[in-house]
């Protein structure tokens, strides 16, 4: 395909397809093939070409909606039978053959009159629904290929020759407007580059990424499980998991100690009257747990920690004297998400929050910004992240009515935020109308080993629950006055920060938070003694250790250990008791040779100290 050839135009900022009128002094501009907002076109239209092959294939099948989305694109599919995976060849060597005729691609404006007979004569249900709805006017655009016809805004290429490079990924079940009480469809998946490098590197990236899977290397190294049968979205912590989440809260509450936080720990529980106050009942109902009857009134599971803290908050009087306050807690919280949307750790029903709450005044609010701002960043490096995305999420300022607290508030909390970005000099991203109708926020997206960005950190203002709750602190003129209030994670929940952990590093984790951090592998049984002495040397001085005292060769003991990711392996022979000293490999790089067992102890001391990235200890 030709690179300069233009696939699409930009009218006056606008992305149309190729072609599209102009009017006298409009500002035209081409787009080409790898422009970044091409993109999303092939995306789309490779979605069209999608459910093009799979209705010539499959007749009598019924297309939802087929949208472009990260990564790739979708269609889903009401059908007669599942599809499987092997279904996805047959419809690929269908995408390719439409590909080849060159069909154009054409937009039509239909009267909805039009659109809802042709649907209606093609036994297409799901089409008329989404004619009906999403429909307000007389007219609707459609596009054309072919005999395929499809409900669509556009842009779109200008034919399907254009879709060479196209691969089917994978098939999974649906819901229809994603409504559980509604038909169950079948959603195939694909992406899609303009050239054949694009896709093979792509194809690649998906590669890596399936062999850094969490959910597999959660398996393989058993560090957790989730029980469907006993509650899907709830995560089982096993022993090994459990050291590394050990560490992970460990290194957390130090942090908190020295940053002038103190720790709650607060009820899962709460009466019905606490979530509508806070407004949870109001606006988030569906995303809570059914109540549960207790002395005849209704307690609910909490889906946030804040308004228990604001309970502690007015168990006694306030003064500005005892302010800023900074709370933070460990808070398991239960939410209901659809079961089609959980996702290993990274969706789940229950999980816990590295949560907190500072509490202050007006006056104070800047230098607790900066402070935790500061904070998110050095945490976020402390477990290896060192590239970052910021947005700034911000009201819409054409409807401040929408929007909690005085405009006063408003002004003074973004100018809060975007000091301390500033005064860092942080590069972030403005994002009007994104933010919640109580406050601004700060959100801070750490970078993977695969280039992919995870939201963690967020700083939001909450001008609507200190109000609810009457919050209140007497200042320096003796009078009672509102608090500003902050919500606060960094790491997000544990759960789903752990996940990133597992992929990030591929299970093989940092010396301080590998849950084994060394395995003694002996000879032979007349080494053993030698060893479980080894063994008691190294738990003594808090290296996390175990010994492979199993009835098999060394060389299988070594095997299986680089299996688990195991940082450090301690072979012992005779040679090595006679000497007092021990040989060591480090996983992946082999045999680094013979080292005095106190040394060992020492330059291992020191990387978990420096929460080092690096193994090598001579």
């Amino acid at each position: 395909m030709d690179k300069e050839k233009a696939i699409l135009i930009r009218i006056n900022g606008e992305l149309r397809d190729l072609g599209s009128p102009a009017a006298p002094g409009d500002r035209v501009e081409e787009v080409y093939p790898h422009s970044p907002e091409a993109l999303d076109v092939y995306r789309h239209s490779a979605s069209h070409l999608l459910a093009q092959a799979v209705l010539e294939l499959f007749p009598g099948t019924q297309y939802g909606v087929g949208p472009a989305v990260e990564n790739g694109f979708y269609y889903d599919f009401l059908t007669a039978r599942p599809l499987a995976e092997s279904d996805l060849e047959a419809i690929a060597r269908k995408m390719a053959h439409l590909a080849r005729q060159n069909l154009p691609i054409r937009r039509e404006v239909w009267s909805k009159e039009q659109a809802r007979e042709h649907f209606r004569r093609q036994g297409q249900t799901l089409k008329l629904e989404l004619l009906e709805e999403k429909v307000a006017g007389d007219e609707v655009s459609v596009y054309r290929q072919g005999d395929f016809v499809d409900l669509c805004r556009g842009p779109h290429l200008g034919s399907t020759g254009l879709l060479q490079h196209v691969k089917l990924l994978s098939v999974a079940a649906a819901y229809w407007k994603g409504d559980e009480r509604s038909h169950s469809l079948q959603r195939v998946y694909g992406t899609v580059f303009p050239d054949a490098r694009g896709l093979e590197e792509h194809l690649r990236f998906l590669k890596e990424a399936r062999e850094r899977d969490h959910r597999l290397l959660g398996k393989a190294l058993d560090l957790f499980s989730l029980q469907e049968e006993a509650g899907p979205g709830l995560a089982y912590w096993h022993p090994k998991g459990a050291r590394i989440r050990h560490e992970i809260e460990t290194y957390w509450k130090k942090r908190h100690y020295e940053g002038g936080y103190e720790l709650l720990y607060t009820p899962h529980i709460g009466r019905e009257w606490l979530w509508q106050t806070s407004g949870h009942l109001g606006f988030y109902k569906d995303s809570m747990y059914a109540p549960m009857a207790i002395d005849e009134m209704n307690y609910y599971l909490k889906p946030m920690n804040c308004p228990f803290h604001i309970m502690v908050y007015k168990s006694s009087q306030r003064s500005y004297r005892d302010l800023p306050l900074r709370w933070a807690e460990l808070g398991t919280v239960y939410r209901y998400e659809r079961s089609g949307t959980l996702h290993g750790l990274l969706r789940v029903r229950g999980f816990t929050q590295d949560d907190a709450h500072i509490i202050c005044t007006p006056e104070q609010i800047d230098d607790e910004i900066l402070r935790v701002l500061d904070f998110s960043l050095d945490l976020l490096r402390a477990f290896g992240f060192s590239e970052f995305k910021i947005e700034l999420s911000v009201r819409d300022p054409q409807a401040a009515g929408k929007y909690a607290g005085s405009d006063a508030m408003w002004v003074q909390a973004e100018a809060s935020l975007v000091k301390a970005l500033t005064v860092r000099r942080l590069a972030y991203q403005r994002m009007e109308g994104e933010a919640v109708f109580y406050g601004p926020k700060i959100d801070i997206k750490i970078k993977d080993a695969l280039g992919r960005f995870w939201q963690c950190t967020t700083i939001q203002f909450d001008f609507n629950m200190s109000e609810r709750f009457a919050m209140k602190y007497i200042g320096a003129d003796g009078a009672a006055h509102q608090p500003y209030m902050v919500h606060r994670a960094l790491l997000g929940s544990l759960e789903r920060f752990f996940g990133v952990l597992i992929e990030h590093y591929r299970g093989f984790f940092p010396l301080w938070l590998a849950p084994v951090q060394a395995l003694i592998a002996p000879l032979n049984d007349d080494c053993l003694p030698y060893g479980r002495r080894v063994l008691e040397e190294l738990r003594r001085a808090g290296v996390r250790a175990e010994l492979d005292a199993r009835a098999e060769g060394v060389n299988r003991k070594i095997r299986d250990a680089e299996k688990q990711k195991v940082p450090y392996i301690i072979v012992l022979g005779p040679q090595e008791e006679k000497a007092g000293n021990l040989s060591y490999r480090i996983h992946g790089q082999g045999d680094r040779g013979k080292i005095g067992l106190s040394e060992f102890l020492q330059k291992i001391k020191i990387l978990v100290e420096e929460k080092s990235q690096h193994y090598e200890i001579q």
